[in-house]
């Protein structure tokens, strides 16, 4: 299980240089074969599974005091279509914080059907570099409920459940979308994620002075500081 560490847009204080930061802990619940597990560094080879049962997975993080819930298909997003619809829709019933979610969302038809089984927030990825016409229209149609998802290895964005090459670095990614309504960006650093070594803050603040949008950063996230 891992942990999204949110930050919103970084803002300067008046004659310093430190960046101030409003911080969302998003807990993250990614599901591969019906079951809630971490991929280390998104291998699908390198598989730990926490558990059986997402939905009840999502109910324990609520009453801990999670404020949102994080619902990665991955079989969708390796897929290319959502296949777990059906655990969004029983985890939108049965928690009462918003959901975002995000796998394989690359159509139309998706997109209504995750909207439709209860998500908040949809994340689009894969679409922003191979259909990025679908990625506008899907922000000005649903304004404020797309989250940009990049995802990034050695400073250039990975796609398609990473497993493909965008050539682009995640900046230049952002600031194509810049003027649309999103309700921000999912930055996901795939050298870390799954690892628990650590977060580097560096790549998402340059990410969100460039994007001018909130910028969620997953990847090596384990404890507080």
């Amino acid at each position: 299980m891992g942990l999204f560490n949110g930050a919103s847009e970084p803002r300067r204080r008046a004659g310093a240089e430190a960046i101030e930061a409003q911080v969302l802990i998003i807990p993250a619940v990614d599901l591969k074969g019906g079951r809630c597990v971490r991929l280390i560094q998104g291998r699908r080879e390198h598989e730990i599974v926490y558990g059986d049962d997402p939905v009840e997975m999502g109910r324990r993080w609520v009453e801990m005091g999670a404020r949102r819930l994080h619902l990665i298909d991955l079989d969708g997003a390796f897929g290319g279509a959502p296949a777990h619809l059906d655990v969004l829709s029983r985890m939108a019933k049965e928690v009462n914080v918003p959901i975002q979610f995000g796998g394989g969302v690359r159509s139309e038809a998706s997109l209504r059907a995750a909207l439709g089984a209860g998500a908040r927030y949809v994340i689009l990825g894969t679409s922003a570099l191979k259909d990025p016409d679908f990625l506008r229209r899907a922000a000005e149609s649903h304004p404020g409920r797309i989250l940009l998802g990049i995802d990034a290895k050695d400073g250039q964005v990975r796609i398609a459940g990473w497993e493909e090459g965008g050539a682009i670095a995640p900046d230049a990614l952002a600031r194509r979308f810049a003027d649309l309504p999103l309700a921000g960006v999912i930055f996901t650093d795939i050298r870390r994620d799954g690892t628990l070594g650590g977060f580097d803050p560096a790549p998402t603040v340059a990410l969100a002075e460039a994007c001018g949008r909130p910028v969620f950063a997953a990847g090596g996230v384990s404890c507080e500081n």
